[in-house]
């Protein structure tokens, strides 16, 4: 099973490559169709999967082609610093099913957004 696990982070790193999202958009659905996780564990695991240095590859490459910027990348990675460990400890309050209704709704958000703006 773990050379599955490889081939889903292999893939969900592609898209994330190529697209530039967050791979806790493909990893969370993922890991709660393909392992049966719960939310709370997918997100988490999720979470784990995506600690540095997983993009930093990705990120060099960008770099490299003038397609990043540091200044800005460092400023969201403080503040999602601590956003994220503070959105952890609220997620563990909320009920599972309402965790999974709220990254639905994102996802339809964001994707909304995306398809119908210029």
């Amino acid at each position: 099973m773990s050379w599955w696990l490889v081939l889903v982070g292999v893939l969900v790193g592609l898209v994330s490559g190529v697209v530039g999202i967050g791979g806790g958009i493909l990893f969370v659905p993922a890991l709660v169709w393909l392992l049966g996780m719960s939310q709370h564990k997918a997100q988490g695991t999720s979470l784990g999967a995506l600690l540095a240095p997983v993009g930093i590859l990705a990120f060099l490459e960008y770099y490299r082609k003038g397609n990043a910027d540091l200044r800005v990348a460092a400023l969201l990675a403080v503040g999602f610093l601590a956003g994220g460990y503070f959105g952890a400890m609220g997620a563990q309050q909320i009920p599972e099913v309402w965790l999974r209704r709220i990254f639905a709704v994102t996802l339809i958000a964001v994707g909304g957004r995306l398809l119908f703006t210029r």
